[in-house]
């Protein structure tokens, strides 16, 4: 019995036990004459009885102090209770703590073996570990830190283990000097990391392949090797082995190796779907129960406006006015109207938001919040369950960036949606190219 609301009966804000007799409407242990007080003994707020006469919250605190060794000293793990406590559902935190990690983390940080710090989470690697960092970076009691970088810095150590010197010297310096330097004063500004960190990964990758190969073949080594050698290897394998070409920039900067050049690699084709298609998809997911409301809004955006998964999913809340007039939303430098039905779409998605009940609260900003506190979706979920769908992503924001700048001047439309104006007349060049073959073709 957790229902707790206006009384139909006297109209307070109340825990309602019962049921109006004539209309079964809920009303409240007065009104229903039920002979039990519902107050918690401790904190006197009228709520259903979890231990005792204590509520769910109280109940939690004990326990989170019995983990802890007491109630804590430390500022940041008294914090840590708190926001525990007051998550929307202390019911789920319960069942979260049961777990044998949950419990030796906690009872880690009250015995001070595990500092309530970045550094000391560090050393506990998992998903609790992760979840109390979120929860504690959302409420304060942890600095802001980048997610990705130190994930990138391990990543990066465990990289180079086991490379042969020749090999693993001049991918060190490319990996450090170049990648996460720039890297870390990305995060050190607040700037986005995941895009930077995934392309660094790459070059990073196919670097070793290369150099690794470059070694057992010819026993030459980044500095000895040859024009022929990289030729030999970009011809014999996948389009991805042109993730090179960063490398031998910075070794020809740093003097390692002047004599190597390799080109830039420019796609053949740009993937795109049919107007027939995008418009097919967007009433599946206006329509369609084939997904469920987020990523149904997250696909909308895509489809309707053009927008990036990685950035549709930073969006915060505040991009979305829904005044008298109608729905717009900011994405550019000025607000764009929101058609209907995607508009109460929206409303329905902003009205029933998941993972609010895992310690951020209502209060959590993002339009498409993570279970972890403070956090979105990552950009890979979404991108995978529209995938899974078929939706062909770059398709379609090619499709639907196309279609705008054929109805609307590229500038205007570059400015709606967060583009660039040489991003933008770009689309409009090659979606004005089957119309010029046509018209070339009708004066002969």
């Amino acid at each position: 019995m957790h229902t707790r609301g206006t009384c139909a009966e006297c109209l307070q804000d109340r825990l309602l036990p019962g049921l109006r007799a004539t209309d079964r409407q809920p009303i409240c242990s007065t009104c229903a004459e039920i002979p039990v007080d519902f107050h918690c003994e401790r904190c006197d707020v009228e709520a259903a009885r979890h231990r005792g006469r204590l509520c769910v919250r109280c109940a939690l605190r004990d326990d989170l102090h019995g983990l802890l060794g007491g109630v804590p000293s430390d500022p940041a793990l008294l914090g840590l209770v708190d926001a525990l406590c007051a998550s929307d559902r202390p019911e789920s935190i319960l069942v979260w703590k049961r777990s044998a990690k949950v419990q030796e983390l906690l009872r880690g940080l009250g015995n001070g073996a595990i500092a309530a710090s970045h550094e000391g989470l560090d050393s506990v690697p998992g998903k609790p570990a992760e979840h109390l960092r979120a929860l504690m970076q959302h409420h304060g009691l942890l600095p802001p830190r980048d997610p990705y970088l130190p994930r990138f810095e391990n990543w990066i150590e465990a990289k180079l283990d086991g490379l042969p010197d020749e090999v693993r010297q001049p991918v060190q310096h490319f990996a450090s000097w170049h990648h996460l330097r720039r890297i870390r004063a990305k995060a050190g500004a607040g700037a986005p990391t995941r895009g930077p960190i995934h392309s660094a990964k790459q070059e990073i990758t196919e670097t070793v392949k290369f150099l690794v190969w470059l070694h057992e073949t010819y026993q030459r080594t980044a500095a000895t090797c040859t024009q022929q050698d990289v030729d030999e290897w970009l011809a014999a394998g996948p389009t991805t082995r042109s993730a090179i070409r960063t490398f031998f920039v910075v070794a020809k900067q740093a003097r390692l190796n002047t004599a190597v050049t390799v080109q830039h690699r420019s796609a053949k084709s740009s993937p795109s779907l049919s107007q027939d298609q995008r418009l097919a998809w967007i009433h599946e997911l206006f329509t369609g129960t084939s997904e469920s409301l987020p990523y149904r809004v997250a696909g909308m955006l895509l489809l309707l406006y053009a927008q990036p998964l990685v950035k549709v999913v930073t969006f915060p809340t505040s991009i979305v006015d829904d005044a008298d007039s109608g729905m717009s939303i900011v994405l550019g430098t000025h607000p764009t109207d929101v058609p209907e039905p995607f508009a109460s779409l929206i409303r329905e998605h902003l009205a029933a938001r998941p993972n609010l009940r895992t310690g951020a609260g209502s209060d959590s900003p993002g339009l498409f919040p993570s279970t972890l506190a403070g956090r979105h979706l990552h950009p890979n979920t979404v991108m995978d369950r529209l995938r899974d769908l078929g939706i062909n992503l770059l398709g379609a924001r090619n499709r639907a960036i196309g279609e705008l700048v054929l109805e609307c001047p590229p500038s205007l439309v570059a400015e709606a949606l967060g583009y660039s104006a040489q991003v933008a007349f770009l689309h409009a060049d090659k979606a004005a190219e089957p119309w010029a073959r046509y018209a070339g073709r009708s004066t002969l």
